[in-house]
This record gives structure tokens, C-alpha cells and sequence, in this order.
């Protein structure tokens, strides 16, 4: 039971990078890999925050900002440099990693006795029901200011800017500024997985980002594939979905684990179920042309 609580957690950790990359690539139609190096950042600012015992909110703050930077210079690059967005995010990414290593002054750094959110908030006695309530109550809020956003006047014209560019830019939206800022927003939430997920784990370590990117379009693949299916147009299910996406990805590695799969091989089989889900739609469509 401990086993699937524990991949539970670190869905909703990733709750995060699932609505970064929803925003990204769903929104946007952006394949945004500075995803690796943001994630990363958001965990070394919070390992060295908190071991310079800072406290909570300022390292919040300071991750979550951080994030928005690395995604911001990736929209800059973009959309004023004109350069292609996934080596945009490449750049971006790669830079990341020695600034991650400049920000961290080492390769790992273990959290012990620092402050941490989860002990903060005191709910019930049980460490891990404790993280699991208080990280329901936050990503509660964070989906829901999400969904706010998206409803508003501004977030309409950022989805707008995925779907036709050319008909808002008509209209007199800055559609460079809404990929910058729809970056910088997707980088800060991943950089805020980085937050939680360092905490929940108690280390942060400069290899953490590598393919993490993956996780996020698992997640919201899966959550993409349930709204074809339930035929959704709701901002706010879909955004339930996502976070859902994100659950049940951890899940799906959890068992795999636990039939007895290679913990050396969790790579590749995160990579092969990607593969599945990105595949099925496709194998659907061309057996219905057979």
C-alpha cells in the first residue's frame, strides 16, 4: 500500500510539469525542452533555500521565479531571435545544466533537518497521509488559479495564439508576448514540481531533470486521450484530466516496479509506454482505413 501512496505523491508532485507541458505544447503547440533544465533549477533553488535555512515562502517564490526565467529566455530566443523552438529549448536546457551547477555548488544535495512544506502543515500524525493531504489542498488551488486564468480575457487570447496566430495577431494581440509569457507560466510550474518533489524526496540531485520531459507529455497524452474520449470542451475537466494523466503514469511505472522490472530499466520503459499511448490513436485510425 505504502508502494502505490508513494507513486501517488509523486504524480501530484508532478502535477506540476503535466500542466506545464499541457500549457506548452497543448496551448501553445510549443515542444518546449527546457522543461529538463527548469525542473532542475526549481529543485537546486529549493535545496539551497532551504539548507541556508530560508524560509518557505521565499523559497517558493525564488524556485518558482527562477522557472519563469529559464522559460521566458527560451520565448525570447523564439520569437525575437526566430529561431525554432525546440532548439530554443535546447539551448536553453543545456545552459540550464551549468547554471543548475553554479546555483547548487555540487552535484546532490541532501536535505537533513531543513524545513520542509509537508511538516509545516500539520493535518494528521502520518507523514505520508500529511503529504498527501497538504499536496491535494495545493494542487487544488494551483488548478484552480490555472483554470481561472485560462477562462479570463488574457488566457483567451494565450489560447487563441495556439489555435491561429495569424487571426489574433489581427486583432491586435502581441502574440510574441503571449508565447513568452505562456513559456515563462508553463517553466514556473515545472520549476514548482521541482519545489515539491525535492522536499518529498529529500535530496536534489543535477541528474533529476534528465528525460523528465517525458513524464510530463505521458501525462498529458493519457489526459488527452480521455478527453477524445469523453468528448470534454471544459477548461476545468481538462485540466482535472491532466492532473489525473499524472497519476496515473506514476502508477502504471509503480507496477511495473513492482512485477519486478529492472529498476535500471525504468528509463526505456517510460520511453516504450509513451510510445504505446502516442500510437494507439494512429493504429486506431488506420484500421479504420483497412
Amino acid at each position: 500500500m505504502d508502494f502505490y501512496l508513494t507513486a501517488l505523491l509523486q504524480g501530484l508532485c508532478f502535477s506540476g510539469i503535466a500542466l506545464g507541458i499541457y500549457i506548452s505544447m497543448k496551448i501553445f503547440n510549443i515542444p518546449d525542452i527546457t522543461t529538463d533544465g527548469s525542473y532542475t533549477l526549481g529543485s537546486m533553488v529549493t535545496a539551497v533555500m532551504l539548507t541556508h535555512q530560508q524560509s518557505l515562502y521565499t523559497t517558493l517564490i525564488a524556485s518558482v521565479v527562477a522557472g519563469a526565467v529559464a522559460g521566458a529566455l527560451t520565448g525570447v530566443i523564439h520569437t525575437k531571435l526566430k529561431i525554432n523552438a525546440l532548439l530554443s529549448g535546447i539551448l536553453v536546457m543545456t545552459a540550464l545544466y551549468s547554471v543548475n551547477l553554479v546555483v547548487a555548488g555540487r552535484s546532490n544535495i541532501p536535505l537533513i533537518g531543513t524545513a520542509s512544506l509537508y511538516s509545516a502543515i500539520t493535518f494528521v500524525t502520518d507523514l505520508n497521509l500529511n503529504t498527501l493531504i497538504v499536496l491535494l489542498g495545493v494542487v487544488a488551488v494551483l488548478t484552480a488559479l490555472i483554470g481561472y486564468l485560462l477562462k479570463t480575457d488574457f488566457g483567451i487570447a494565450m489560447r487563441a495564439t495556439g489555435n491561429s496566430e495569424t487571426m489574433i495577431r489581427a486583432l491586435g494581440v502581441n502574440t510574441d508576448r503571449m508565447k513568452i509569457i505562456g513559456l515563462a507560466l508553463a517553466n514556473a510550474l515545472t520549476a514548482l514540481s521541482g519545489f515539491f518533489i525535492t522536499q518529498q524526496q529529500g535530496y536534489a540531485d543535477i541528474s533529476m531533470g534528465i528525460g523528465i520531459v517525458i513524464t510530463g507529455l505521458g501525462s498529458v497524452i493519457i489526459a488527452e486521450s480521455l478527453i477524445n474520449w469523453l468528448q470534454i470542451t471544459s477548461v476545468w475537466t481538462s485540466l482535472m484530466l491532466v492532473l489525473l494523466g499524472a497519476i496515473i503514469f506514476q502508477m502504471v511505472l509503480a507496477l511495473t516496479l513492482a512485477l519486478g522490472v529492472d529498476a535500471n530499466m525504468l528509463k526505456a520503459v517510460t520511453a516504450i509506454f509513451v510510445l504505446i499511448i502516442v500510437s494507439l490513436p494512429r493504429l486506431k485510425l488506420l484500421n479504420r482505413y483497412d
